[in-house]
């Protein structure tokens, strides 16, 4: 029995090596990079020769500061975009942060690999829409008349955007439809929908935009401006 179980022992670590050696040995894809990614624990040291923390989650969301993380492969390089969330709102890492992520990357990736780290604040949404609406749910500033929300509308693109998957599509046929589902709204004519991210020129969105921030926010005083409501007469 002790011969038995010293053999089963000794092919156990022997299949524990083999694995070892053709996991280091496989090509990394992008969804490896995004799982690094947020393993990532700001302010850990990383083990010497060792892409793995010694401590792994559950610990505190102050250390995973990385929630949110795609890998795109662009011409010659690799570009992570990530993000966190504050307070339950998604956002940029602050610069320590990202300094200390970029450099954890750059320890982990497979040689060659050139990696661009970024973390940007969110691209800036602007809808510019004609809501036509039944006079007998909603108001002509587009509230309630129930009183239940004063900003359904405003509510029904935020909830739109926050649920598209980090760097995900946005589609504007889809859009449109969860503009369309709120009670009260008979038409939502989409005039221009358009997003730009730093100084780069708005974009008129035709079809479907990705945010080369990962993510968008509603340009609130845009909204404000840009979204009239007109009675639906039968």
């Amino acid at each position: 029995a002790v011969c038995q179980w010293t053999l089963e022992s000794l092919f156990d670590a022997h299949k524990a090596e083999v694995a070892g050696i053709i996991a280091s040995g496989k090509p990394h894809t992008l969804q490896w990079y995004v799982t690094k990614a947020r393993a990532f624990q700001y302010g850990v040291a990383l083990p010497a020769d060792s892409d793995s923390y010694e401590i792994v989650p559950p610990v505190s969301l102050s250390v995973l500061v990385v929630q949110f993380a795609a890998a795109v492969e662009l011409t010659n390089l690799v570009r992570m975009k990530v993000a966190k969330l504050t307070g339950g709102v998604l956002g940029p890492l602050s610069h320590p942060e990202l300094t200390a992520f970029t450099s954890y990357m750059g320890r982990i990736k497979d040689a060659g690999v050139r990696l661009q780290c970024t973390s940007d604040v969110p691209d800036t949404f602007q809808p510019t829409m004609i809501i036509y609406y039944d006079p007998l749910v909603l108001t002509s500033s587009g509230s309630r008349i129930d009183g239940t929300s004063a900003t359904p509308i405003k509510d029904a693109v935020n909830d739109f955007l926050d649920s598209l998957p980090f760097n995900g599509v946005f589609i504007l046929n889809s859009f449109i439809a969860a503009m369309q589902a709120v009670s009260g709204v008979v038409i939502a004519d989409e005039v221009a929908v358009q997003a730009f991210y730093g100084s780069v020129p708005p974009v008129v969105i035709a079809a479907s935009y990705i945010p080369d921030a990962g993510y968008m926010a509603l340009d609130v005083a845009w909204f404000a401006s840009n979204v009239s409501y007109l009675a639906y007469a039968i």
